[in-house]
Parts: C-alpha cells; structure tokens; sequence
C-alpha cells in the first residue's frame, strides 16, 4: 500500500531542511505548495498594526507569513515514520504550537508513481 503524506511546515526556513533530510531518506517525489492558515490569516488582518482603514499594501503583510505544505506518496509504512523522525529533528516536537502539522492517508490507487526519468 502507498501513503499520502501532508505536512504543513510552520517556519518556512525549515523546509529546505526537512526536503534535504526526505531526500537523504530516498524521497524524491515531493510537491510543495506556499500556504497559510486560517488562525494566521485572522491575526494578521485583525492585528493592530493595520489601520482602521487599510491600504491593500497594508495587506501585504498577510503574504509575507507563509506556511509551506509538502506532499509526497511514499510505499512503506517504514519511510513515512522516517520521514515523521526527520522532520521532527528539524521542527521539534509536532505536538508543540507553530511547529507544523503532518498527517497521512492511505492511497488506493496511484498512477505515475514509479516513471523512470
């Protein structure tokens, strides 16, 4: 069975980090996608640093604190807790705040996943 695995890095300096460390761990296959969540999103709008009366650069603020979300569909039960382990030398502990998030999900059918370059 292959897995989906999904991690939301909160520290975006962390992320060339953790894909060094998947990629020392033969992860190759790794999408990665600038996000933001909802909590943020609503302290940087509401924030008081905004005036009552924003300017749309004032807006720019919101962009500059980004998430980065990785995916990658591995095959083993054994490479996604090598790849949790590695990440976790990096962000710390994930049950601690504003480390990231990682979740998995079993994959039913992939097609395109073992192509030779």
């Amino acid at each position: 069975m292959s897995y989906l695995v999904v991690m939301i890095v909160d520290d975006p300096d962390n992320c060339s980090l953790i894909l060094e460390a998947w990629d020392a761990l033969d992860v190759t296959g790794v999408t990665i996608l600038e996000s933001t969540g909802m909590g943020r999103l609503h302290r940087a709008i509401f924030n008081d640093d905004i005036p009552l009366m924003p300017r749309l650069e004032d807006f720019d603020k919101v962009r500059e604190v980004q998430h980065r979300t990785l995916l990658s569909v591995v095959e083993s039960e054994e490479i996604v807790q090598n790849m949790v382990d590695a990440a976790q030398k990096i962000t710390g502990d994930l049950n601690i705040p504003h480390t990231g998030f990682l979740f998995v999900l079993p994959v039913l059918k992939a097609y395109g996943l073992n192509r030779a370059d």
